[in-house]
């Protein structure tokens, strides 16, 4: 748990541009820990005497618990972009579980948690302000990685058959550009598309129409955020949309400005 997971964007809007106002790391779980959570995530940031800053990220089809002052909760999966203000200075400490790594946690469907955060005495019987205390008063990333390990060490749950499975799944969503329909998943995976979608209800709590559209979109704002601007007509027929509108659409859902805009942004923050 000692060194920090390599990063990738994850869906970090701008992230080039977003490193010169804060710092982002992430850390692995231990062993038996690591069934259940994907990674730890520090954000810190001295802005003082700066203009303050506005990062978007788009999200991911994680659970995650946040640590920070007065706003601890877990928070399910989102559909549409999260915008953080970055001022002064300060830092969240951050769970992020993997796809369905929440669900043995609380034995219900995760879609319930979409615009509805859990408090953490919930589940992890710790009230947020004592959470807060032990995590944020530490000086070290690793310490803080370390108490929180331990926290919920002690709540794991039974080992879950089905989180090894909606992993692969959604890894396979994620690597493969070729999956663009919920049919294509129902096909490689052999599973019925009904039970597909009960399973990621339950479990990851976006549909798997969802989590495709999250990576296509994502994808496309990563095309744009490390290379030229696209053919945004061939682009969006490569994504699997029969007209260039409702890709523009779906993207300004998602990402808060069409392509264009988007594109644009970076070109003047100098990505």
């Amino acid at each position: 748990m000692d060194a920090p997971v390599q990063r990738p964007s994850l869906g970090v809007l701008n992230l080039h541009m977003g490193e010169k106002n804060f710092r982002l790391s992430r850390y692995a779980p231990s062993e038996e820990v690591g069934a259940f959570i994907k990674h730890y995530w520090i954000v810190s940031w001295d802005l003082t005497h700066q203009a303050p800053y506005l990062q978007d990220v788009v999200p991911n089809p994680c659970v995650n618990l946040v640590v920070e002052p007065n706003k601890t909760f877990i928070y399910g999966a989102a559909k549409s972009k999260f915008s953080y203000f970055l001022q002064g200075k300060g830092l969240v400490f951050g769970v992020k579980f993997k796809p369905g790594g929440f669900y043995p946690f609380i034995k219900r469907p995760v879609s319930a948690l979409t615009g509805n955060p859990l408090d953490v005495k919930s589940v992890f019987g710790v009230e947020a302000a004592a959470l807060e205390q032990a995590i944020l008063s530490l000086d070290e990333d690793t310490a803080m990685a370390h108490v929180m390990d331990e926290l919920i060490r002690g709540k794991l749950p039974e080992p879950d058959p089905n989180i090894p499975l909606i992993n692969e799944i959604i890894d396979g969503i994620q690597e493969d550009r070729d999956i663009l329909k919920v049919d294509d998943v129902s096909e490689r995976f052999h599973m019925n598309k009904r039970k597909l979608q009960r399973l990621f209800d339950q479990y990851v709590g976006l549909s798997p129409k969802w989590v495709i559209k999250l990576y296509r979109l994502q994808n496309a704002a990563e095309a744009v955020d490390t290379g030229p601007e696209p053919d945004w007509a061939k682009f969006s027929a490569d994504l699997g949309y029969y007209d260039q509108s409702h890709f523009i659409k779906d993207f300004k859902a998602i990402v808060g400005a069409t392509p264009e805009a988007y594109a644009r942004r970076g070109q003047m923050t100098g990505v």
